[in-house]
């Protein structure tokens, strides 16, 4: 009995998962197009936080901050203390922006997560 082959088919589905040459169908595309960005609904429209417009666009970390503990510190929505909201606010961003964040976007985002530590008295 000989041996099947299945290189050729592995390697036709893995194209497809990465968004290969196929069109996509109406409904596919609607549905995309719906349930893009949902990480920026959260960020906007968060059950824990109510944060200021352009918080995360801020070039000075301690501004931002200063910001998101003091969005932490007024909601009165939040499940967990100020400084774990704030940070949790933080890290939901940077992992979501993923390599689509810049190098020094990054830094200064996990600036601000210092000197989050620091507002807190936590470092």
């Amino acid at each position: 009995m000989a041996k099947r082959r299945t290189t050729a088919k592995k390697r036709g589905s893995r194209a497809h998962a990465r968004g290969g040459s196929r069109r996509r169908s109406a409904s596919a595309r609607k549905r995309t197009a719906s349930g893009r960005r949902w990480s920026r609904r959260v960020t906007e429209h968060s059950d824990a936080l109510t944060l200021e417009r352009g918080v995360f666009t801020a070039r000075d970390p301690k501004r931002i901050a200063a910001s998101l503990k003091r969005s932490a510190e007024r909601s009165r929505r939040r499940k967990a203390d100020p400084y774990r909201s704030a940070l949790s606010m933080l890290t939901f961003y940077i992992n979501r922006a993923g390599r689509n964040l810049p190098a020094s976007r990054k830094r200064t985002l996990m600036r601000a997560k210092d000197e989050l530590r620091k507002q807190f008295g936590k470092a």
